[in-house]
């Protein structure tokens, strides 16, 4: 298989499953940010997360709602990160959501890049307005 990700779902790629269903495949990252960081993927290739249909939607992310909870719980965390990349450093081009256990003063510092502010008020309306046109465009 070319998606390596496909090929752990299809078993014929090693990993360290944690969670399966017809929804969703959960395994243990291969180098992961702290002991127990997931990656969640869907049992059905799509690339990114505009491209999983969305009636996959909401029982995807309900597993990772799950796994989230549970990832938190077996590492003894007060908390978790949980993010996904779309194309941009997205190193897998399979959709998947990553789920980190998290503590305080762990060493990772929020968002890892460099956060902004918009120059201005209008500046911001700008960017606003940009996005509702997408919306309005999709119907």
């Amino acid at each position: 298989m070319d998606c390596i990700f496909c090929a752990i779902v299809a078993g014929e790629s090693e990993s360290h499953r944690v969670f399966e269903d017809e929804a969703a495949v959960a395994f243990l990252d291969t180098r992961p940010l702290f002991p127990g960081h997931v990656l969640v993927v869907p049992r059905r290739h799509a690339a990114t997360l505009t491209d999983l249909p969305v009636e996959q939607v909401g029982p995807f992310f309900t597993r990772v709602q799950r796994i989230a909870g549970a990832v938190e719980r077996g590492m003894g965390a007060a908390g978790s990160f949980v993010a996904a990349n779309n194309r941009i450093s997205q190193s897998v081009p399979h959709f998947h959501v990553h789920v980190v256990p998290r503590n305080r003063k762990d060493g990772l510092r929020g968002f890892f890049w460099p956060r902004t502010r918009y120059g201005s008020p209008e500046e911001a309306a700008e960017a606003a307005a940009r996005v509702r046109g997408a919306l309005a465009a999709d119907g």
